[in-house]
């Protein structure tokens, strides 16, 4: 055959697809989800989430050591008080289990960057995201909390951090009492596009976050909507978020190739827990390769325009891209 481009050229060995390859991957773009809960001792395994597991400030180091040692940068906080109340106040207390966690790990890993979910669901005895009105989420009595909680995050050595909550104005908030505070140069990580998903229920299960009544489709976005996704991101950029995140992952990929392209700052995914279960499920019936799967499924995330990937799989895809894998 007379052909002049023959595609096909530059698939022939490893070497040659390597150095054509289109999207890098690489592991300091990692940030890995650990649950912390109040207490003394704790290191129990998650059902939900196999491989994963919750710790107590005090065993925290632990799995600390695992992520440092697999070249993992990043770690994000999500906290399970002892106690909960209506109004979410074990959220932001000097002592509380994330403050406390995050004094450990500043102390004895520096070297990691430290990012916390700023949030009341794991601390409100109704599951809800905020302080309530009746049976609604009342909107700027929320903010004030979630700015006070993030303030008591940075004080207690966060480098970063994450609202999620989905709240009108909390990224503004945050970022002027920072400000006042003298912490003008922490980042803001916002859960800028969050979708009120059936792909939350293993993570909601780990962290006792389920709402006791309603859902929360009154604050988290409609999956149906795509230029809202863009309205909210404006927004958050208006107001100081230093990154953008999209949340979940791999059903939203129109979402996040949409925001990389549309914003100047770094756009973040979130690859959640009932991916990583999907995942988890079917390697454990036989019916996939674990690791062929999450690596496809990572690439996938940056190959739509993601600078960050918050996953489950962090310290193995640390490891898969030193073996050579992806990268």
């Amino acid at each position: 055959m007379d052909l002049l481009e023959r595609p096909r050229r530059l698939r022939k060995n490893a070497v040659l697809r390597a150095m054509v390859r289109e999207t890098r991957v690489s592991k300091s773009s990692l940030i890995y989800p650990v649950f912390v809960r109040e207490g003394k001792g704790i290191e129990e395994p998650i059902p939900s989430l196999p491989g994963q597991t919750r710790y107590s400030p005090d065993t925290l180091a632990r799995e600390l050591e695992k992520v440092s040692r697999a070249g993992v940068p990043a770690v994000m906080l999500f906290g399970i008080p002892e106690k909960k109340d209506a109004c979410g106040s074990g959220a932001w207390v000097e002592n509380g289990v994330v403050q406390q966690a995050l004094r450990i790990a500043k102390r004895e890993f520096p070297q990691l960057c430290l990012i916390t979910d700023v949030c009341l669901c794991e601390y409100t005895s109704h599951g809800h995201c905020g302080i309530l009105n009746g049976q609604e989420v009342d909107n700027d009595p929320t903010v004030e909390v979630l700015a006070k909680t993030a303030l008591s995050h940075v004080q207690a050595g966060a480098d970063m951090v994450a609202p999620s909550d989905m709240m009108d104005g909390r990224v503004l908030a945050i970022r002027r009492l920072l400000d006042q505070n003298g912490f003008s140069g922490t980042a803001i990580l916002s859960y800028a596009v969050k979708y009120a998903s059936a792909f939350y229920g293993p993570f909601r299960d780990a962290a006792g976050s389920a709402p006791s009544f309603g859902d929360r489709k009154g604050y988290q976005m409609d999956f149906h909507n795509r230029r809202e996704a863009m309205r909210e991101a404006a927004l958050d950029v208006r107001e100081g978020a230093d990154i953008l995140m999209v949340k979940p992952a791999l059903s939203y990929l129109d979402v996040v190739s949409d925001i990389s392209r549309a914003f100047d700052v770094p756009t973040a995914a979130y690859s959640v827990s009932g991916e990583y279960a999907m995942i988890k499920s079917a390697a454990a019936a036989g019916l996939i390769d674990e690791a062929a799967v999450t690596c496809e499924s990572a690439v996938s995330v940056f190959r739509a325009g993601a600078d960050l990937l918050i996953t489950y799989y962090a310290k193995e895809l640390a490891r898969w891209i030193d073996e050579g894998r992806i990268g």
